[in-house]
């Protein structure tokens, strides 16, 4: 699921993101975020953000572990060429990645974490 969303003014003033794009996969959250720098150039931040569940019932732990490049407008073109480059390499070896096994895998691991997540008392409940 892709959700597109324009950032209004105090967004954009609290955390100068100008313009965001999250790309929701699986457990990850891909987020490609426009932001200005102070000298109003803008730039890519790329965020992967991706959920950790550890422990059961009332001990369950959720955790977000993150990672973040920065990609600035002169280094746009070399870095579409390398990951063009990158991913056609990728068809070309293994081919297209069926997307509904990946998505079945992760709604058996959501039912998983979803039952974890229950309290003790919640499965008693009628």
């Amino acid at each position: 699921m892709e959700l597109d969303k324009p950032k209004s003014d105090v967004e954009r003033k609290e955390n100068d993101i100008i313009y965001s794009k999250a790309i929701k996969a699986g457990k990850r959250i891909y987020y490609l975020d426009v932001k200005k720098s102070r000298n109003e150039d803008l730039f890519v931040a790329i965020t992967e953000s991706k959920k950790k569940v550890s422990g059961m019932d009332d001990n369950l732990q959720v955790t977000y572990e993150k990672h973040k490049i920065f990609l600035y407008k002169e280094d746009f073109d070399k870095f579409l060429e390398g990951m063009e480059e990158i991913i056609g390499f990728v068809k070309r070896e293994q081919g297209n990645v069926v997307s509904s096994h990946y998505e079945e895998e992760t709604e058996e691991e959501e039912e998983v974490e979803e039952k974890r997540s229950r309290s003790f008392f919640d499965k008693f409940k009628l």
